[in-house]
């Protein structure tokens, strides 16, 4: 009970029930439904997301999970040594990626929270967090992570069927890869970079269904910045795209309803399809996908982690397709 008393006493609120939901709690008080959330990052890092969602609003996009101050007027509560966010619960349901609608629906509502986020000043004590200028490095790191865990499956003494499929499947995606950063170096990604440097804007990190909240005014709520940082716009719209991608068989139409209904509202330059095209060329997934299973990041049964991989080689054909339609579309040459 020590821990709701403490919420209750720094935020100064009443908790009439308390109940788990994915990995928050919702709380009903005196003061409404509210999303209480233990945060595992440090307080700096949490100013410069506190600071972007009110930066937001400031700039006319409201549609977030505002945080609650504490009675210091602080965003958190500092319960033991651990530290707990209060926002307001935001009713509603999440993106359904199969609903052409909606997908349209999300991708104005990126490209509106893009254009708000510029001019962002971080607050004094917080921690910049910023991907700006980091993915030639990033993209050539994880390449060379790739040949680093096949040495590492090669030398197991008992391998399992992961092990196989990636010795198997690696070659594929490392040339994806090589592939990927070269788009990337031949375009005017540090450019873009300095741009954005320049208009001070950020991207969310981790625009997906369940973070996207659609609420009975069928206004979309953007929710859980804690991911987001400096960087390009289109990281954000080809992590949006490839989440969406997945589950729409690598579809083009739908890849271009994307991409049509975030240029109404903000359109992309020549170069920055071309930093996009990087992007949904780099085998991010496989890279994460091995790196959990090598490095024992998440505690998955192996059964999962053999259905996963087994799943992203059944679309190999779908999404070279689709690269090659989206190279055409956009006239990318790589």
């Amino acid at each position: 009970m020590m821990r709701e008393f403490e919420i209750e006493r720094q935020f100064n609120i009443r908790i009439e029930s308390i109940k788990p939901n994915k990995g928050v709690y919702f709380l009903k008080t005196n003061d409404g439904m509210k999303c209480l959330k233990r945060i595992n990052y440090g307080i700096q890092k949490l100013y410069f997301v506190y600071g972007a969602k009110e930066h937001l609003i400031k700039n006319g996009f409201k549609y977030v999970d505002k945080y609650d101050l504490n009675i210091e007027g602080e965003p958190y509560a500092l319960v033991n040594e651990d530290i707990y966010t209060l926002s307001e619960w935001l009713e509603g349901r999440e993106c359904d990626f199969h609903e052409d609608n909606d997908i349209v629906m999300a991708s104005k509502t990126l490209a509106k929270m893009h254009i708000a986020s510029k001019g962002y000043d971080p607050p004094e004590n917080s921690k910049l967090k910023s991907d700006l200028g980091r993915w030639p490095r990033l993209m050539a790191k994880r390449i060379k992570a790739l040949d680093k865990m096949r040495d590492m499956s090669r030398k197991k003494g008992r391998k399992g069927d992961f092990d196989f499929t990636y010795i198997k499947s690696v070659e594929f995606y490392k040339e994806l890869g090589k592939r990927a950063l070269n788009v990337l170096n031949d375009s005017d990604y540090m450019n873009i970079c300095k741009i954005a440097e320049e208009d001070k804007s950020f991207c969310h990190h981790d625009y997906t269904y369940h973070n996207i909240i659609i609420d009975g005014n069928s206004d979309v709520n953007v929710i859980d910045f804690d991911y987001c940082k400096r960087e390009i716009r289109t990281y954000d719209i080809s992590n949006f795209m490839i989440k969406v991608l997945k589950r729409r068989d690598w579809n083009m139409d739908c890849a271009s309803l994307i991409i049509d209904a975030y240029n109404e509202i903000s359109p992309l330059s020549k170069e920055e399809y071309r930093i996009l095209f990087a992007f949904l060329l780099f085998p991010q997934r496989f890279w994460r996908l091995a790196n959990r299973y090598y490095y024992n990041e998440v505690n998955w049964a192996t059964n999962t982690f053999n259905k996963k991989i087994q799943a992203l080689i059944n679309e190999q054909e779908q999404y070279i397709k689709f690269i090659e339609n989206f190279k055409k579309a956009y006239d990318q040459e790589g």
